[in-house]
């Protein structure tokens, strides 16, 4: 008994073709009217593509197991540690919807830095904590997230947010000088921060770079040298890690 390949168990004619390109599928002989004959060897081997796609396999872990293993004991484990993996992310995912849905919460910060939505930040350090939330590991990410919900702001923030680009030289070392001290207690109350990309997911390299283009890119010339003046002035007590 033969049949088309339109007849084969709801597979779509474009699904076959693949099959057939990718090596998954043999290819049948032609009737002498030029249409494909299928027998019952490429119906079950379809049948087997189809139910290995439902549970999950991918084509080319379906092409590695070859047609002749039943149980593929070990493809099998390796797919449902992946699909638990899959499954406790989609859960952590629902959590922190919940979360959002119920505090309404913008979707741009992990829910530890929802304090920064509600602050009077500046653009500018809201940005750069959508930044630190993606690029830093754990600690210094907590270490953070903590500061937003329990330290008060640097008095001088508001001058250094609103400082033009062409603010003179003695108010940008006045600025310098001033955040140094509130700086300087953060460091010593979350000592994360003197190291802060140390445990970052991607790398200190990567950490460093994105942190830095975010910088240049987000705060004005002025802003700039204030930071760089802070970061030289807090240096032997950061180990040159950027404030």
């Amino acid at each position: 008994m033969a049949w088309s390949t339109r007849e084969l168990a709801g597979t779509s004619l474009r699904a076959v073709r693949h099959y057939h390109e990718v090596g998954l599928l043999a290819e049948p002989e032609r009737r002498s009217n030029g249409y494909k004959q299928y027998g019952v060897a490429h119906l079950v081997r379809l049948l087997r593509i189809k139910r290995l796609t439902d549970l999950g396999f991918s084509l080319p872990q379906i092409a590695a197991m070859g047609d002749v293993d039943d149980h593929p004991t070990d493809a099998l484990r390796t797919l449902d540690a992946e699909l638990a993996t899959t499954i406790e992310s989609l859960q952590r995912a629902r959590v922190e919807l919940g979360l959002i849905l119920r505090q309404s919460l913008p979707t741009d910060l992990p829910p530890e830095f929802a304090p920064a939505a509600r602050a009077e930040m500046s653009p500018a350090d809201r940005s750069l904590f959508t930044v630190v939330a993606r690029v830093l590991g754990p600690g210094p990410r907590q270490a953070f997230a903590d500061i937003l919900q329990n330290e008060p702001d640097d008095p001088v923030s508001k001058e250094f947010d609103t400082l033009p680009a062409d603010a003179d030289e003695q108010t940008r070392r006045d600025i310098a000088e001033r955040m140094l001290s509130y700086l300087r207690e953060l460091y010593d109350a979350y000592p994360e921060l003197r190291a802060p990309t140390a445990d970052a997911p991607h790398g200190e390299a990567f950490a460093r770079k994105t942190m830095g283009k975010a910088i240049k890119d987000l705060y004005n010339s002025a802003q700039l040298d204030v930071l760089r003046r802070v970061n030289t002035l807090l240096a032997p007590h950061s180990e040159g890690e950027q404030p």
